[in-house]
């Protein structure tokens, strides 16, 4: 099952908050992409199969804006993006991969 990723705004006010890692282009293009994907895992919520519900939640501020990532089908993934809400589809990548 693919995955996907929705990266919540930055609020209008920047909240005090740790600066991310650089990622650097030097060491190639895989170690650059493990770098983004560890970021990426770090710094969101595994939802798993919830991961359309709670994009839409999110979205429609019924839930708590937060970045997100889990499952989600083509089809799904186009519906979301249809619908205006910003997604992203990566390839499943574990943590434990990245090593």
């Amino acid at each position: 099952m693919p995955s996907a990723v929705h990266l919540a705004k930055p609020p209008a006010v920047p909240a005090k908050t740790s600066e991310l890692p650089a990622i650097s282009v030097q060491n190639g293009m895989m170690t650059s992409y493990e770098q983004l994907m560890s970021v990426i895992l770090s710094n969101s919520d595994d939802v798993g199969k919830d991961f359309v519900a709670e994009a839409r939640r999110i979205h429609y501020m019924e839930a708590p804006a937060r970045s997100i990532r889990g499952e989600a089908s083509a089809e799904e993934y186009e519906a979301l993006r249809e619908e205006g809400i910003e997604v992203l589809r990566l390839p499943s990548v574990k943590k434990r991969n990245l090593n």
